[in-house]
């Protein structure tokens, strides 16, 4: 067997377009070169692959996998092609892209390793500077990411993430159905959002049937506003977030009271997280300890029984007997003489049908959420991203619903 064959089926270069013509070791010997040139005889435009007249062969190296220990690169004298729709452009390769200074191979690569690790490492790994990954990154995206992610859209969640101690924020928009992120951008305020929907373009805007989203009014206004046929969907941990604290501002009140009348407060003590756990998940002296406080306090057992309230409401599935209960809630909640819960009340008869959405879908921003954790990793695995821009390709690369392995699977 020929010694170029051999090389040729090391370096996986088993495209039919690619024909390895010879090699040759540097001085040092850590470096190998093979020289490549593609099967076809005339130079074709490099960025339409139109056959076009060839001239002016210059030198030209791509980094390619290493071979073990050896560092690989393919060599070529790559021509100038005349392209009568895109005028002198270099010449096209099978190896690599249009512009790379790296094979698809070894870039595809590069991106695996960045879905699971930070730069640095991807760098060091690939023998690359992290600059070059945060580059390859962006071409992989741009390689692989199948069509326009805003395609198809149905049924979507908005959330916001901060990624900066300095409360920098981005706005992150979830496919339900594909569950993955199909788009990203700074800021978290209505104008972040009314940029989605003008990228998304009336019409796709028309097939939008549901918005999950916390309580944001500057969200509700931007949907609002590009999107007024849409269902939102208030996600249920804010909903029954809004109860938890107001109980939790109720136990610190009544215990202030007491301690300003002169009297013991140790029943108010060692009880908040007994106070926000389901009756089920009590143990025998958590619920006996809980009991003691709540029995003890009439203002802490009514703030106690609306939380739990609120909770059997959002576990049910008639929307419409749903509807009935939280408005029979709100009024429970108004005549309840506890000041946090008269406002939570408020809050939710403003916005009942957003909250009885969610009884009838049972959509939430449990997976924005979960993707937004995954996005924490990403940033705190990097160390902080400095640029906005290099962290929404790496959201697109690891969230964007971009599958990668390794060349051997």
């Amino acid at each position: 067997m020929r010694a170029t064959t051999v090389l040729r089926t090391l370096a996986r270069l088993n495209d039919q377009r690619t024909r390895v013509t010879g090699f040759e070791f540097d001085e040092a010997g850590t470096t190998l070169f093979l020289d490549v040139k593609p099967t076809t005889q005339n130079a074709r435009c490099g960025v339409c692959q139109r056959e076009s007249p060839g001239y002016d062969e210059r030198s030209r190296g791509w980094r390619h996998t290493d071979l073990g220990e050896l560092r690989l690169e393919l060599r070529y004298d790559l021509r100038r092609a005349d392209c009568p729709a895109h005028g002198p452009t270099a010449e096209w390769v099978p190896w690599a892209q249009h512009g790379a200074w790296h094979t698809t191979d070894f870039e595809d690569l590069t991106g695996y390793c960045a879905q699971q690790m930070n730069a640095t490492q991807v760098g060091m790994l690939m023998r690359v500077s992290w600059r070059t990954v945060g580059k390859i990154v962006r071409r992989v995206i741009a390689r692989k990411m199948p069509g326009d992610r805003l395609d198809g859209l149905r049924r979507i969640g908005i959330d916001e993430l901060s990624y900066r101690k300095n409360r920098e924020f981005v706005t992150v928009v979830v496919d339900h159905d594909r569950k993955c992120v199909v788009w990203t951008a700074p800021g978290k305020n209505g104008e972040t959002v009314a940029k989605f929907f003008a990228e998304l373009g009336a019409e796709r805007t028309a097939q939008l049937e549901v918005v999950t989203m916390d309580m944001s009014a500057a969200y509700i206004s931007a949907v609002q506003a590009a999107a007024p046929h849409a269902q939102i969907v208030f996600d249920r941990f804010h909903v029954q977030r809004l109860a938890h604290d107001a109980l939790d501002e109720v136990r610190r009140t009544l215990a202030h009271e007491l301690r300003a009348a002169g009297e013991d407060d140790k029943a108010f003590k060692n009880i908040r997280y007994q106070l926000h756990k389901r009756p089920w998940n009590l143990s025998l002296d958590e619920a006996k300890r809980l009991a003691d406080s709540v029995n003890s306090n009439a203002g802490l057992f009514r703030g106690h029984m609306l939380k739990e309230n609120l909770a059997a409401i959002l576990d049910g599935t008639d929307a419409a007997f749903a509807g009935k209960r939280l408005d029979e809630w709100c009024d429970w909640a108004a005549r309840s003489r506890l000041a946090p819960f008269v406002r939570v009340g408020r809050t939710i008869r403003k916005h009942i049908a957003s909250i009885v959405a969610y009884v009838k879908t049972k959509l939430n921003n449990g997976r924005t959420e979960g993707l937004n954790g995954k996005i924490r990793v990403i940033t705190r695995r990097a160390f902080g991203f400095h640029c906005v821009f290099s962290l929404i390709a790496y959201i697109t690369l690891c969230c964007g619903g971009l599958t990668l392995s390794p060349r051997h699977r």
